[in-house]
């Protein structure tokens, strides 16, 4: 007798909604964006004291005498963010190894656009605040919000070219690599050596596995939490461990496409043979061990660096990602004032966001064209690099993060988030309506305008 098949059991018909929502690109930028909403009418409502009050709630984990104590701000900001950390340069693992960053003829473009867009921001942004208490954001305005900036562009669908998306994507990667080593160099006070040593011998011993061979996820991510937690004593930034934790994940298959295949169309066969004897996949052995034997194909055909992206990826963009900015976008807008408006920090990130990165960019781009280092992609013109320097000045996810490393002291803090709030939606909306613009105008798929 056949096991009873259940083609669309009720929760699928209830979760279906769901997951067509999961599948659109721009989805992981819209939960992004109504957390941030609901942080700010939480903060501003009648009840907002409780706001502060909630996220100040201490949780304690330990065993015996050890243990952390952190409130639940701390826990996400240097907990879960760690594994959006994780997930980041597991992107740039694989951009470095087959992406467009593997190709050395290729990135000199993103490369120089990207330092551009980290330069000159962060330099407007000192020049206002120099010699203030708020001089040490300078790397807030730094940082491209890679979940809004692509969701916008996927919002705009055929109108923007795929070069530029992969431009743009390249660009973030970068900025994301620049604004890890900020933090890495800059927003670190105190290093403990002895706790820093056990946190990178045990990357070391990580890596020496990746070598022999091993590649099960439970041996990385049991050394990885020890790894966390001795940059969590060391001083240096938790989510520091995330990223280095990245690079000791294996990137190679034990099968290549054509042993695979092979390997699958004999499971099949054996399963298809029980079937036509009447063998149940219940009892049946030989479809059980051809069933198994698929699965074992698929995993070892599989690098486990894109296993885990692919897996932690839907729960950084829709949960991740967007518990953190419930937990620190959450502005008193009944500060904002022409005092607040006008404060140093507020106009070094709101100038640093818009002005910045689109001086940086075009600037930098220019020049590398211009100079013969690289050219346009096919596809993309100067007119859609504009607009998507627009598009790089949302720094919402980073930038917040970085506030957060900067400024213990509240109003520096809240003056850092109003800049930006202000700037992020501003340079989203005029992104989207430029490159929108421009996509009706000429098609997607024009030529590069000349240098």
């Amino acid at each position: 007798m056949s096991p009873r098949v259940v083609p669309n059991p009720p929760i699928r018909r209830v979760l279906r909604p769901i997951r067509e929502f999961g599948r659109v690109q721009a989805s992981g930028g819209i939960v992004l964006l109504a957390c941030s909403v609901v942080a700010i009418l939480w903060a501003n409502a009648p009840f907002g004291h409780t706001y502060e009050e909630f996220w100040h709630t201490k949780l304690s984990i330990g065993v015996g005498s050890a243990g952390i104590s952190w409130d639940l701000r701390h826990w996400i900001n240097d907990g879960l963010m760690v594994i959006f950390f994780l997930v980041v340069g597991l992107e740039i693992k694989r951009e470095f190894l087959v992406g467009e960053l593997a190709d050395r003829r290729r990135v000199a473009l993103p490369l120089l656009a990207a330092l551009g867009g980290m330069v000159v921001p962060a330099a407007i942004y000192w020049l206002i605040n120099r010699g203030t208490p708020g001089e040490i954001g300078w790397g807030i305005p730094m940082s491209i919000d890679i979940a809004f900036a692509l969701g916008m562009l996927a919002l705009l669908g055929n109108r923007v070219p795929l070069a530029l998306r992969v431009l743009v994507t390249a660009v973030a990667i970068i900025d994301d690599i620049g604004a890890i080593l900020v933090i890495a160099v800059f927003y670190t006070a105190r290093i403990d050596l002895s706790a820093a040593a056990v946190g990178i011998a045990l990357l070391l011993l990580l890596a020496a596995a990746n070598r022999a061979g091993v590649r099960s996820p439970l041996v990385y991510g049991a050394v990885g939490i020890l790894v966390w937690l001795a940059f969590v004593r060391s001083g240096i930034h938790a989510t520091i461990a995330g990223v280095l934790l990245a690079f000791t994940i294996p990137a190679w298959v034990r099968l290549d496409t054509g042993s695979f295949l092979a390997r699958a169309r004999t499971s099949l066969e054996r399963v298809e043979d029980a079937a036509r004897q009447g063998g149940s996949v219940l009892t049946d052995q030989v479809q059980q061990h051809a069933l198994q034997d698929l699965e074992t194909s698929c995993e070892r055909a599989q690098a486990p660096l894109q296993r885990l992206e692919h897996t932690l990826h839907p729960w950084v963009s829709f949960a991740i990602v967007p518990v953190f900015a419930l937990a620190n976008a959450g502005t008193n807008l009944g500060t904002l004032t022409a005092e607040m408006l006008l404060h140093p920090v507020t106009l070094g990130v709101v100038l640093g966001l818009i002005l910045g990165n689109q001086i940086g960019i075009m600037a930098f781009t220019w020049a590398t064209v211009r100079l013969r280092i690289a050219v346009l992609p096919p596809g993309i013109t100067w007119a859609h690099l504009y607009g998507a320097t627009w598009v790089a000045g949302i720094g919402f996810t980073m930038s917040l993060f970085i506030a957060n490393l900067a400024f213990g002291e509240e109003a520096l803090l809240q003056a850092a988030k109003m800049g930006i709030l202000i700037a992020s939606p501003f340079c989203g909306v005029v992104g989207y309506l430029l490159l929108g613009r421009i996509g009706r105008r000429r098609p997607a798929t024009g030529v590069a305008a000349p240098a």
